[in-house]
């Protein structure tokens, strides 16, 4: 396969248009973030990449929380919208009917619209360049009953959440695997016990 090497760039994809919200405690907003992801399993910490411009930036640094809600298909022209107009001159939740609730930890919403939204607390804020980092513990998970099967396990598959790569936005497809499953030993056939076969038809001259 020939290859074409290019200048280095921010060409990580896909990645999830993930709705962000916060509160200065007057006012609620809710802004798109592409630029998160996990960084820590125990304990566990996320980040959101901000540039200092954006009128969240301030109510993040200032507040210290803010709440990741997961962007589903029905929500995809929401997080579109949220991306590129700025709270400081609309409300973006009355635009966009968004629902919202209070977190259950920290002191900003999250939104009833997103099947998973991820409670978090700043504990570190570093300046990268073009954005600043939110460096944050991850202090609350709230999931919608409909994502919790009968085993008590998480089927993120029923959400129908989305990505976005390089411009565009993308339904997630079809499951392709599940974690270990290069590794896994194939299970063998094994015979029916309880299946009984049929007898042998006796030969000539017995």
């Amino acid at each position: 396969m020939a290859k074409q090497t290019w200048k280095g760039g921010a060409m990580l994809s896909p990645v999830p248009p993930a709705l962000v919200t916060c509160s200065d405690g007057e006012h609620d907003n809710v802004l798109t973030i592409a630029w998160t992801g996990i960084v820590n399993t125990i304990p566990p910490k996320t980040y959101i990449s901000v540039r200092p411009s954006r009128h969240s930036y301030e109510i993040i640094k200032k507040s210290g929380v803010f709440a990741i809600n997961l962007t589903t298909e029905q929500l995809v022209r929401a997080a579109d919208f949220c991306g590129v107009h700025t709270g400081a001159k609309i409300d973006k939740f009355e635009r966009c009917c968004l629902s919202k609730e209070p977190a259950r930890e920290i002191d900003c919403p999250i939104l009833s619209d997103s099947p998973l939204s991820l409670e978090c607390r700043v504990t570190d804020v570093i300046p990268l360049g073009s954005h600043d980092m939110f460096l944050a513990d991850i202090v609350a998970v709230d999931v919608d009953e409909s994502l919790i099967g009968q085993d008590g396990k998480l089927r993120l598959d029923r959400a129908d959440l989305v990505a976005y790569a390089h411009g565009d936005y993308y339904a997630l497809g079809k499951k392709l695997g599940n974690f270990g499953f290069s590794v896994a030993k194939k299970k063998k056939n094994r015979p029916n016990q309880n299946h009984k076969t049929a007898p042998r038809a006796p030969k000539k001259g017995s």
